[in-house]
């Protein structure tokens, strides 16, 4: 169980050292993902009590960034240039794999780094709502994990080892646990404003997740990383809207 725990940290954060991910370690996603939003909630609003509202949102993007090794804004980057151009399959996936970065993966930084940012610094800093909406994101990547199939055909890939998940009950308690924390943290945050902030978030992945499975044929470990940036980034658009 605590090897699982680390494998899990390990492939959700730089932290945990090299521990080779495996099926067990899904159950393990939103406990990980529940403890980055405990965290980057507290330096919401620590640094909120400190400076203005835009300086805190912008330590508050930097420490997600620092925590998470920009592992999964870089899955976001490689998506973004393999899914949106017109290619083949096969080359979607080549695109996917060079380090090099597209103006389709610079565009969506930008515009997500902006929004996470403004989205941020327009909302009143609460613990809770970062650990729902954090717990929630890596909830989507274990699901999506659990049921979709892998898109490299040759299996490489840190993410390879979800494939062909036989036994499905880590991703279950994986959803089942991170439905629970995030939907009682967001309706604790505010009732109504956190079952639409929920069920945006929800779409927002999903439509990435639909266009990984139609130009891919599954899902890859830069997919999952961009399922859970977008997540957070729409819930927190939807978040910030003016609830009162």
């Amino acid at each position: 169980m605590i090897r699982s725990g680390r494998a899990a940290l390990s492939f959700l954060t730089p932290l945990g050292g090299a521990a080779e991910p495996t099926p067990d370690a899904l159950a393990w996603f939103p406990v990980v993902g529940a403890g980055l939003g405990g965290v980057l909630g507290y330096v919401w609003w620590l640094t909120g009590h400190l400076w203005p509202a835009a300086v805190a949102a912008a330590i508050v993007v930097l420490a997600d960034l620092g925590l998470t090794g920009l592992l999964h804004f870089d899955g976001l980057v490689d998506s973004a240039d393999g899914l949106l151009p017109h290619l083949t399959r096969t080359r979607r996936l080549e695109v996917m794999a060079e380090p090099t970065v597209g103006a389709f993966g610079i565009g969506v930084a930008g515009v997500v780094l902006l929004a996470r940012f403004a989205a941020l610094a327009s909302t009143r800093p609460s613990v809770v709502l970062l650990v729902g909406i954090w717990c929630g994101s890596r909830t989507v990547m274990a699901l999506a994990a659990t049921v979709l199939p892998y898109a490299r055909p040759d299996g490489g890939g840190l993410a390879s080892a979800f494939r062909a998940v036989s036994d499905r009950r880590p991703g279950i308690v994986a959803g089942a646990l991170g439905l629970a924390i995030t939907l009682g943290c967001l309706l604790l945050w505010r009732r109504l404003g956190g079952s639409v902030v929920l069920f945006s978030a929800i779409v927002g992945a999903a439509v990435v997740l639909w266009l990984a499975v139609r130009r891919l044929g599954g899902f890859t470990g830069d997919v999952l990383g961009a399922a859970g940036v977008i997540f957070e980034t729409v819930a927190l658009i939807v978040a910030s809207a003016r609830w009162s």
